[in-house]
């Protein structure tokens, strides 16, 4: 325990990649409960793409973060001290207090893990916001039917390796897009992935096109770009695009050179019938969480759900790692321990 709260804010807004100097660390008073409130204090903080958003300005689906605040981002902390009734000093609690060490909650929006969790950490990934995003995107959007080809992109990050595992429960054949060699042997070792395929490759789109001889029925989009350029045009009439993410794009500052490539889209979605959507998972699931967290659990117990995480320590080296995020530098879901479980 410490008498003051570390907290990262934002110093200034990036343009193009997010630097070091985008971020400022700070020191402040430790905020005091008021009646029906709690002191949470964070034990790990979740890093994940969609905060690079959340740096700009620019209109989005969510409030930018200020200018000199702290960072936003989902967080497992402890009660440190109550004045809420619902909730006692130590209990572990799923929350949203951001990249700083502590936060005061009245209880809104707040998940409960209980007293002694066996893998807290694992709120923020496998049994998270990632896994929920993957559970829904692919069965509620993808809808995957036994026998059909699931392309996914990132895909031993804290989501695609949900969205490829998840697909190999249903019967489908699946083929991840992954930026190294390492990574590829892990989606098909350990994930049990058909194949993997290194972006990066000078010929990428040829080894896609061969890996998918039956064409592409569901493609989950979490990065854009020229992975999606190789996958248009072996997508099959009905093929369903649960639209995740564009990271590849999250620190362009104008649009890409080139040939205008939108009508060509437009014809493909037309001709091929095919349906491609945005999603925004608590805004459009939070209601059905108790569908994934169930299977999920399930899943998890019988061993049928491999997960890795990629451990930070330190809250002070939440920029850097989220910069390398960006980059693909990470391997599993990225997590930072902030501070030490409370004896």
């Amino acid at each position: 325990m410490t008498d003051h709260n570390r907290q990262i804010v934002l110093a200034s807004r990036p343009i193009g990649a997010p630097i070091t100097d985008n971020f400022r660390l700070e020191q402040s008073s430790i905020p005091q409960p008021s009646e029906g409130e709690m002191l949470l204090r964070s034990v790990y903080l979740s890093l994940d793409p969609y905060m690079r958003g959340r740096m700009s300005d620019a209109k989005s689906y969510a409030d930018p973060v200020q200018i000199n605040e702290p960072m936003v981002g989902g967080t497992v902390c402890q009660v440190v001290e109550s004045r809420h009734a619902d909730f006692e000093q130590g209990e572990w609690v799923l929350a949203f207090t951001g990249w700083q060490d502590y936060g005061i909650s009245n209880g809104e929006g707040l998940i409960k893990l209980g007293q002694n969790p066996t893998h807290p950490s694992y709120a923020l990934g496998v049994m998270g916001m990632p896994g929920f995003t993957a559970y829904m995107g692919l069965l509620d959007i993808g809808q995957p039917k036994a026998g059909e080809t699931i392309v996914v992109a990132a895909a031993t990050g804290a989501v695609g390796s949900m969205v490829g595992q998840i697909g190999k429960l249903k019967g489908c054949r699946v083929i991840g897009v992954a930026g190294g060699e390492e990574k590829c042997q892990y989606a098909k070792e350990v994930l049990g992935f058909d194949d993997c395929i290194v972006h990066k490759a000078d010929n990428f789109s040829q080894q896609l096109a061969e890996a998918c001889t039956d064409g592409i029925d569901v493609y989950f989009e979490n990065v854009g770009g020229k992975v999606f350029d190789a996958v248009m045009p072996l997508l099959n009439t009905g093929a369903r695009i649960p639209l995740c993410g564009l990271i590849s794009q999250y620190n362009a500052t104008a649009l890409p050179e080139g040939p205008d490539r939108m009508s060509m889209l437009m014809g493909q979605l037309l001709i091929k019938r095919i349906k491609m959507q945005g999603f925004i998972i608590f805004d459009d699931y939070a209601h059905r969480y108790h569908e994934f967290a169930a299977d999920m659990t399930q899943w998890l117990s019988e061993g049928k759900i491999h997960y890795r995480e990629h451990l930070v320590d330190g809250l002070e080296n939440a920029p850097e790692a989220f910069i390398g995020l960006l980059e693909g530098k990470n391997f599993g879901k990225l997590v930072v321990q902030t501070n030490q479980p409370l004896l």
